[in-house]
């Protein structure tokens, strides 16, 4: 889609009810389903983390950056990721740690950032963070500047790309927490996309499909 063009449908996208449960849990690995409805959250004294949901226009078209993490000693060693990262104190609320984190891991300076709509929060069990999805956009073409400590590779994801439900597969992973399971993804450059991340991609295109059929 034309980023022109997709810009038209962003106050439809702030105004747009967000499904939460409802799109996590078609990306939910089958052993993540209870904790999903039943989990209290509350108790589990969470770290907090914000991650953005950026789109951005490449040669004219919309695209969506993704990151693929460094190999290190933790549970999401090489996953596929939105820029973002842990809240710090001095951010004072989790859109600036949003901002800052995606500033400091690709190399977009937050003033070149518009956040337009906070999404539904998700708590990923295996590293005990409570992480705040943001969508954000960028109206000038990017130059990305990774940090090489934490940032292995940039997803330039096409918008056509994204919404095509033939990028939604079966995989089979050994996980942290299970081996040799079969969990629902997004088959993306290559790269299967899982867990946490594949359920926020969910809700975001639940919205934009919602948006874009609306008006067609």
């Amino acid at each position: 889609m034309d980023f022109q063009e997709f810009l038209e449908y962003v106050p439809k996208l702030i105004a747009a009810k967000l499904p939460a449960l409802e799109s996590h849990i078609k990306m939910a690995p089958l052993e993540r389903l209870d904790s999903l409805k039943n989990s209290d959250i509350g108790s589990k004294n969470a770290k907090t983390a914000a991650v953005m949901m950026l789109f951005y226009p490449k040669n004219g078209e919309t695209h969506l950056v993704l990151i693929v993490r460094n190999s290190y000693k933790g549970v999401h060693s090489a996953q596929i990721a939105f820029p973002g990262g842990k809240f710090e104190t001095e951010d004072e609320i989790f859109s600036n740690t949003a901002l800052r984190e995606t500033h400091e891991e690709v190399g977009i300076h937050p003033e070149k950032m518009e956040i337009i709509k906070t999404f539904t929060p998700m708590y990923i069990p295996p590293s005990n963070f409570m992480v705040h999805p943001f969508l954000g956009i960028c109206k000038a073409e990017i130059c990305f500047v990774p940090d090489p400590e934490e940032v292995a590779g940039i997803i330039e994801l096409p918008l056509a790309v994204f919404l095509s439900d033939s990028i939604l597969i079966e995989a089979n992973l050994s996980t942290s927490y299970a081996i040799n399971i079969n969990v629902p993804a997004f088959d993306i450059e290559g790269h299967v996309v899982w867990g946490a991340t594949a359920m926020m991609l969910s809700e975001l295109k639940d919205v934009l499909k919602t948006v874009l059929d609306s008006t067609n």
